[in-house]
């Protein structure tokens, strides 16, 4: 998707931007999202997949 040269241009971009004492805190935000972003996604997953013990219903 993006080279080493596009994410080091990003990253001197967002610093330039949000300045240096900011990106430990957006950093940690943004692992944070992602952390509940995973396990919603998890949850929705186990939510719909149906249950392996019971059999599968015939018609």
């Amino acid at each position: 998707m993006f080279g080493l040269s596009e994410l080091a241009l990003i990253l001197v971009v967002v610093i330039v931007v949000l300045g240096i004492k900011k990106l430990p805190e957006l950093t940690r935000s943004a692992g944070k999202a992602a952390r509940i972003f995973k396990s919603e996604a998890k949850a929705l997953k186990a939510q719909d997949t149906p249950e392996r013990d019971e059999p599968p219903a015939r018609s």
